[in-house]
């Protein structure tokens, strides 16, 4: 075959690929930025942090500082405010040790593509994050999934796992916003010896008396192997840490390729995360406002004809509709509400299942009684 028709037949197939999704209508296009004083029930940024006061000065006044790291850690990239702010994130999740990753895919990559082994097994939540799935991948350990949440099917899996077994769970899952039962996986971990890896990335900010994250707040800390922290979230950043032992912190810093190949985080983003960690103990009524608001918000829609929101879901909340309209019909309900003012999404294969299309609306504590009022006279209207 020719240069010009291995070219040819390349592009013939992607093209092919691209019109499946577009028949499906499963193809992913870049949305248009969000229209100014557009409502916001869909950003990460519960709290607002993005915008606050103290976050942004401390940003602006990394300003003058070289706008980028200039290189990985372990070259020209390492600072003393990066150091510093891993000895903070220690302190504060009660962890004995942190090291910051650029983002919360990066940190699941890093960790599973090197802490466990050939021989050793991961046993992980069907609805785990991609990006725990994609460092699973790049393990050489044999990986097993157990059905979402169930206890039963994790057991049996683990009489059958061999080496070092790792049990990898969200605190709360991105998708439908329910959270693990962290008891009593700790539980089960401690009697067969196996090591729990939490993902905290929409729990870290939110729970505990001071945001330290559902782990710290029922003072499971000891218990688990490793905690996935992420910023770009509740910190309203970007970036994560791994938190967990000294010698899981060396061994990373060490091995895992996504840590040692990667442009270390430039100088304003670790100053704003530093102040961002600072204003988090504060923030305990902006947390019991979140809170509130998500109950709200679930009464509130599941009073609405077509509509279902799951008990279960905190802060994140699916709305699911009792005829499944299919995609093109619930994007076309986002783009109603966003021409009417609220920023809401459609979350749609191959994302989510096909048949389990959905909005997906995220609560935060800036929102009120009276947008989540609007926004469920809107949708009773579209559905």
């Amino acid at each position: 075959m020719s240069p010009d028709s291995a070219s040819s037949a390349l592009h013939q197939r992607l093209a092919a690929e691209l019109a499946r999704r577009e028949a499906a209508g499963t193809r992913r296009r870049l949305p248009a930025p969000p229209a100014p004083g557009l409502i916001d029930f869909s950003s990460n940024d519960y709290l607002g942090l993005s915008r606050h006061p103290r976050v942004l000065n401390a940003q602006q006044q990394a300003a003058r500082l070289p706008a980028g790291s200039t290189g990985s850690r372990l070259l020209t990239g390492n600072s003393a405010a990066a150091e510093a702010l891993e000895t903070q994130l220690a302190h504060f999740h009660q962890a004995e040790a942190a090291l910051l990753f650029n983002s919360g895919y990066a940190a699941n990559l890093g960790f599973f593509g090197a802490v466990p082994q050939r021989g050793d097994t991961i046993l992980y939540d069907e609805a785990s994050h991609a990006s725990v799935k994609d460092g699973i991948r790049a393990a050489p350990a044999t990986a097993w999934r157990f059905r979402h949440n169930n206890l039963a099917d994790l057991e049996r899996k683990a009489h059958r796992a061999t080496g070092n077994v790792f049990v990898a769970v969200e605190a709360l899952y991105s998708m439908d916003g329910d959270m693990a039962p962290l008891p009593e996986l700790v539980a089960l971990c401690q009697r067969l010896g196996l090591h729990l890896v939490v993902d905290e990335a929409h729990t870290n900010g939110l729970y505990g008396s001071k945001g330290e994250g559902l782990v710290a707040a029922l003072g499971l800390e000891e218990a688990v192997f490793a905690r996935i922290l992420t910023f770009g979230k509740a910190l309203g950043s970007q970036g994560a840490a791994v938190a967990g032992s000294a010698l899981l912190r060396d061994y990373l810093l060490n091995f895992s390729r996504p840590f040692i190949y990667t442009t270390a985080l430039p100088p304003a983003t670790v100053a704003g995360l530093t102040a961002a960690y600072a204003l988090l103990p504060g923030l305990q009524p902006a947390r019991e406002q979140l809170f509130r608001l998500s109950d709200y918000l679930k009464t509130r829609l599941n009073a609405v004809p077509g509509l279902h929101v799951p008990a279960s879901s905190h802060v994140i909340h699916p709305v699911f509709f009792t005829q499944s309209p299919g995609p093109a019909a619930v994007r076309a309900i986002a783009t109603a509400a966003q021409t009417a003012g609220f920023d809401v999404r459609a979350i749609v294969a191959p994302t989510v299942s096909a048949g389990t299309e959905r909005l997906r609306l995220i609560v935060h504590s800036f929102n009120t009684e009276a947008e989540i009022d609007a926004l469920a006279q809107l949708l009773a209207v579209s559905c």
